[in-house]
């Protein structure tokens, strides 16, 4: 039967075997039937293979019943026992004729001749008794002579197939009997129909996609990848494809693959054995050793035979190098199908085509619920509501679907309601099992990185803000997040990062058994109630390294207990959003590189805080006044009672040097989409200085900017440089009015990196350039004063400055002190 007529089939069934019987004993009555064949057909059920045997009062009239048509054709395997009168039955010889047109046709049927007391040269050149049966029946008038040569021709074939051959008075029956049976027993397991599902729903489309990378028939040998989430269907899926193309092979090996084998070498001896027995059948010197004696015994005994191995569950490279590192290994024409969760181990070993597994429609996916909490393909009246949240909060996972159908069957909407706000909260156990061993297969920073995305980073955009956040915290992010898509953990989307609301939830799971009972010792915290737990009860550990949690509008006020973070000696992320707080925490640990805390309660920062590890400061509407980050020898001073909403602080550090600086963010963020902000907004992407230099003993600095990014208009900025050596006075100012060039605008830095020495105060104007400035019209409502940001940096002594560094300075940029 061709594939294509299979899987077109409606009727077909993809995990029930077309078989009714795995055996039809075809026999003369009279020479065997309470004698060998009772004897055989006994043996062949106490095996557990079903067998037909035809009961006598069928054999009635001329013609074979439909009864006894239908059973061949319901049947794998034709035992043909030709005794010495088995010619001399028309209907021996008519079921002859069928059981072979039956095995040409579906190409399946296996037919297994017994030469019972006769000899095979006999049958099959119709001497004897098989002769003078023949001879008699061509006698007859009504004996249709085309008929007759079809007999013959039936005979001839038969009797030139691989058999059985009991000699009279020369071998023992029961022996006899009992290699029969054992054949039988390994032909019948060879191709034994797997259980694929109990509702295969939405899987033709996949069988059929897959059945063209397969291209069943040609002689190359193909290795064909299925990859995909947990869950998702693989092992479904390859299940349908050996039950509808084993039989088309010489044998066939459904292996799979435990997660925890790859680095258990006796596991992998006991895989490579497995799959030796499964094609070539019981023998003792298929014993393997070790590993190596494996692979030698694979690729030199099935090297010339045509299989189909399906290897499911693949999660390590030395598992396919151990069981199937090469084409060669195979016979011609055969099939290697691998699944697997990991995309890039596939293109590692170099398989021919690669296939992901995608998840159900919508419809598909409501009716395979429907299937398993109603036991029909719509919902129950009433529980078409609870319906629709399930599929929406599984998605498209079979896996899903299934178990919770399963596990909701027979409920009440009570017990609905109840059940489903505890999956929200606590994924199930059997759901979250099967998913948790992607994570479990990670590295530690694809773990970290994994989890830190299912807590704080889904659905958030994949800028280099995030990137560097990642990377500052040592995950490197860079090859992360790439490994991560190819487990198909997050998706290929390269702007987002994305993953499925259970894999989110399964990572969220797997923070919260860290600890149970005490939020404080779990490595990540985002849910508020946790949170606020954690902050107002002083419960915090060593193991607390991120905590992130956007409150719920109207949220109470946070009491802070004064140590709240004084154990929390690993915490890298803290970003507190919509929250309000009472009291002051009097340490903060210096190991944090993100501090997003809106409404922070601090007036300054602890005195023990360094900012040691600090890569993003983000404190809008606190009270702070004052920041002293020692890291960069340096203090900055805020006029007023709070950080402007717009200010935030970044550092990188690079080559060992360290460069500060500093994001002053406005509304609306997204300054690329804005050719002009106005001067409430300042936006300094990244501040650093193209020129800093002396001239008559006072400071110029030129800027650079991109004239297709931002301009500016009225926006002061004013520093104050002390220098310690010369006690130069605090109020000592640089003042830079940025209502200037376009070309002169953009990036204001901390000039210690040049080691600048100031002693004056200058102010440099651009107003007089007409030709450059910014027309007033441009904003012709502005009323309000420009913004103005008064930083004062307090430097500590600066390395000594080489004296002919401002000399090749100005002589670069062909700049004159006038």
């Amino acid at each position: 039967m061709a594939l294509s007529t299979i899987s077109s089939s409606s009727s077909f069934s993809l995990d029930t075997s077309p078989w009714r019987y795995d055996v039809f004993l075809s026999f003369r009555g009279e020479d065997t039937r309470n004698t060998f064949t009772a004897h055989l057909y006994l043996a062949l059920n106490r095996k557990g293979i079903l067998t037909y045997l035809d009961e006598e009062k069928l054999r009635r009239g001329d013609e074979i019943s439909p009864a006894l048509l239908q059973a061949i054709e319901d049947s794998r395997i034709f035992i043909i026992v030709l005794s010495k009168n088995y010619a001399s039955s028309t209907w021996c010889l008519d079921e002859l004729l069928k059981m072979l047109d039956q095995s040409k046709k579906s190409k399946q049927q296996r037919l297994l001749p017994v030469f019972y007391h006769v000899d095979p040269s006999n049958v099959r050149n119709q001497k004897e008794s098989f002769g003078e049966a023949l001879a008699k029946h061509a006698e007859k008038l009504n004996v249709d002579h085309m008929k007759l040569q079809l007999w013959k021709a039936a005979l001839q074939e038969v009797a030139n197939l691989s058999g059985y051959h009991l000699i009279r008075n020369g071998g023992n029956e029961s022996e006899f009997i009992e290699e029969i049976v054992q054949d039988i027993s390994r032909m019948a397991n060879d191709h034994l129909y797997l259980h694929v599902a109990e509702h295969p729903v939405g899987l033709k489309p996949h069988v059929e996609d897959v059945s063209l990378l397969l291209s069943i028939g040609t002689k190359d040998i193909r290795m064909i990848g299925i990859f995909g989430v947990g869950g998702i269907g693989k092992t479904t899926l390859v299940k349908a494809i050996y039950n509808l193309i084993a039989f088309r092979f010489e044998a066939s090996c459904f292996l799979p693959i435990d997660s925890v084998t790859w680095n258990q070498v006796n596991r992998l001896v006991q895989l490579q054995e497995t799959l030796l027995f499964n094609i070539l059948g019981e023998c003792r010197s298929l014993k393997v050793d070790n590993i190596d004696t494996g692979i030698s015994k694979i690729k030199r005994r099935l090297h010339s035979k045509r299989v189909l191995l399906i290897l499911d569950g693949v999660d390590h490279l030395d598992q396919l190098k151990t069981l199937a590192a090469a084409r060669d290994w195979f016979g011609k024409g055969s099939r290697i199908i691998i699944t697997t969760r990991d995309q890039h181990l596939l293109t590692a070993h170099g398989v021919d085509s690669t296939y992901e597994m995608t998840g159900l429609n919508q419809d598909d996916a409501f009716q395979l619920f429907c299937w398993h909490a109603f036991r029909s393909e719509k919902p129950v009246d009433g529980y078409g509501e609870f319906v629709e949240q399930i599929i929406n909060y599984a998605g498209s996972l079979p896996l899903v679907l299934t178990v919770l159908g399963s596990d909701l069957y027979g409920r009440t909407k009570k017990e609905w309601v109840s059940a489903m706000d505890e999956y929200k909260k606590i994924p199930h156990q059997d759901i979250q099992k099967i998913l948790q061993t992607s994570y479990d297969r990670l590295s530690e920073n694809e773990k970290n990185v994994f989890l830190d995305i299912a807590c704080f980073f889904n659905g958030q955009w994949l800028d280099d803000v995030i990137i560097k956040i990642l990377d500052s915290f040592g995950f490197f992010p860079n090859s992360s997040i790439p490994r991560l898509r190819e487990k198909c953990l997050i998706s290929k989307s390269d702007r987002r990062l994305q993953m499925h609301d259970l894999l989110r939830d399964m990572g969220r799971e797997v923070v919260r058994q860290e600890s149970l009972k005490n939020p404080g010792a779990r490595s990540r915290l985002f849910f508020h109630k946790d949170v606020r737990k954690v902050l107002e009860e002083d419960i915090g550990t060593y193991r607390v390294e991120a905590i992130a949690v956007d409150l719920p509008e109207g949220a109470d006020i946070i009491r802070l207990s004064p140590k709240a973070f004084k154990n929390m000696k690993r915490l890298r992320l803290f970003r507190c959003r919509n929250a309000h707080f009472s009291g002051e925490p009097n340490c903060l640990p210096n190991s944090v590189s993100v501090l997003d805390w809106p409404n922070c309660p601090l007036q300054s920062m602890p005195s023990e805080f360094r900012g040691d590890e600090l890569f993003i400061l983000r404190m809008p509407g606190s009270r702070i006044q004052e920041i002293h980050l020692e890291y960069f020898k340096a203090k900055m001073i805020f006029p007023g009672n709070k950080i402007p909403d717009w200010f935030s602080h970044c550092k990188e550090t690079s080559n060992g040097s360290h460069r500060c600086e500093f994001d002053i963010k406005g509304s609306p963020r997204c300054v690329g989409k804005f050719n002009e902000m106005d001067s409430d907004h300042v936006w300094f992407e990244h501040l650093r200085p193209r020129i800093v230099e002396p001239v008559d003993n006072d400071l110029r600095i030129i800027f650079e900017s991109d004239p297709n990014l931002v301009t500016f208009k009225c926006c002061g900025v004013h520093l104050s440089y002390k220098n310690h050596e010369q006690n130069v006075k605090d109020d000592e100012n640089v003042d830079v009015h940025l209502d200037a060039p376009i070309e002169d605008i953009g990036n204001l830095a901390n000039p210690m990196d040049h080691g600048s020495q100031i002693s004056k105060r200058r102010r440099v104007d651009y107003d007089d350039d007409d030709r450059n400035v910014i027309e007033s019209d441009l904003y012709p409502q502005q009323t309000k004063p420009a913004s103005t940001l008064d930083i004062k940096l307090f430097l500590s002594t600066l390395p000594p400055i080489d004296p002919t560094f401002f000399h090749n300075l100005m002589k670069k940029y062909k700049l004159s002190r006038d």
